[in-house]
């Protein structure tokens, strides 16, 4: 590390951190889920409804992500977000009534998009200071914010801690936290020029999206299906039900602290099919062989595959000549989330008419498009 120059490591520590805020304030939310449902008196149906608002708020803000950010740079969008999403965690811990709840997820899903964008395109720029493969350990940061966070939750949870107070201290503990990170983010972001509102992705954009968009929908699967999966299909004990979803987060989380330093060796295209054909391979396992050890193996697998997936195309797509960064990866995040999106109702849909298995099969055939698609890359 002596050899770096200190303004690169500064610059990867501060965007490191706004990555674990992320992560942490994330966390925080969906620990106290259920905390909040019984709160409102919700059922599962409405609160499934509810939830959605979070997504749909995504979505809602994406088109017009990339451009603000290449009106206002990265830097601006990104310390405005960061404030703004611990502080409506607060807002979401004094929600009164089902209608408040929607109305404050749906700001929450806004800044969570904002957030994401504009830290990682802060972090294609420091990864262009390095010369070299970082952003997956970037997002394995998130990652472990993520465990940080569920720890807190549970800990609150068990000090009969209400939501609001939780959230009080996440967001006292973050906004310090961001002042002093944002003095050390990158002031100036890779420009290629004006960028409309809407812009039409062109074929390597899409590309990437679409490679995005195979990995969401395995992703977005292991996380909503994994415990229903080793529940029905594996029929495990219920003290090994959730076995399979920490297999796959300590995978992927894993994953993403070590695949960069296999990038810079091998290259983003042979990593992007060996991460396909690794997710393939493991839905396969769990679908040809229901047990908890060769499931549990087969979910391994898919963490480790998904876990590059995603760092790996926001940093292709981050270098785009015919885009700026940040609408360059708004574009690719748009298709990639719809994947997450479809992926759960979607397996669904095929286990009520088939099996869970089949479902798995068919998410496995678009985790084999991945290598697919990876290979048409230049």
């Amino acid at each position: 590390m002596s050899s770096i120059p200190i303004s690169k490591y500064t610059h990867r520590i501060a965007v490191a951190v706004f990555f674990f805020i992320a992560g942490l304030s994330f966390a925080s939310w969906a620990s106290r889920i259920p905390a909040i449902k019984q709160y409102l008196g919700l059922s599962e149906g409405s609160l499934g409804l509810i939830l959605f608002a979070l997504p749909a708020g995504i979505m809602c803000s994406l088109p017009f992500t990339g451009w603000i950010i290449s009106k206002w740079s990265s830097r601006t969008v990104l310390v405005t977000a960061a404030v703004l999403y611990p502080l409506t965690l607060v807002i979401l811990g004094m929600v009164q009534t089902p209608i408040q709840l929607a109305g404050a997820l749906f700001l929450f899903g806004t800044w969570s998009n904002f957030f994401n964008i504009a830290v990682n395109t802060q972090a294609i720029v420091v990864e262009q200071l390095y010369g070299k493969s970082i952003m997956a350990s970037f997002h394995g940061i998130w990652s472990l914010a993520g465990f940080t966070g569920a720890a807190i939750g549970t800990l609150m949870i068990s000090l009969n801690l209400a939501p609001f107070w939780h959230f009080c201290i996440i967001t006292g503990i973050s906004l310090p936290v961001i002042w002093a990170a944002n003095q050390y983010t990158v002031k100036q972001d890779a420009q290629t020029g004006k960028q409309p509102i809407f812009a039409k992705p062109d074929k390597t954009i899409l590309l990437y999206g679409l490679i995005a968009f195979g990995s969401m929908v395995c992703e977005g699967t292991m996380f909503d299906w994994s415990g229903v999966y080793f529940q029905k299909a594996v029929l495990a004990p219920t003290q090994w039900v959730s076995l399979g979803y920490l297999l796959f987060m300590g995978a992927m989380s894993t994953g993403r602290f070590v695949s960069d330093r296999f990038t810079t060796q091998f290259g983003i295209k042979t990593i992007l099919q060996a991460s396909g054909a690794l997710i393939a391979s493991g839905l396969m396992l769990s679908v040809l062989f229901p047990y908890i050890i060769p499931a549990g193996i087969g979910f391994l697998l898919v963490g480790l595959g998904v876990s590059s997936v995603i760092p790996l195309v926001y940093s292709a797509a981050g270098r785009s000549k015919t885009m700026n960064p940040g609408v360059a990866l708004a574009a690719v995040s748009t298709i990639g989330f719809i994947g997450f999106l479809l992926g759960p109702p979607l397996i669904g849909s095929i286990a009520q008419i088939a099996s869970l298995r089949w479902s798995f099969t068919v998410i496995a055939c678009l985790g084999l498009l991945i290598t697919v698609l990876a290979k048409k890359m230049h």
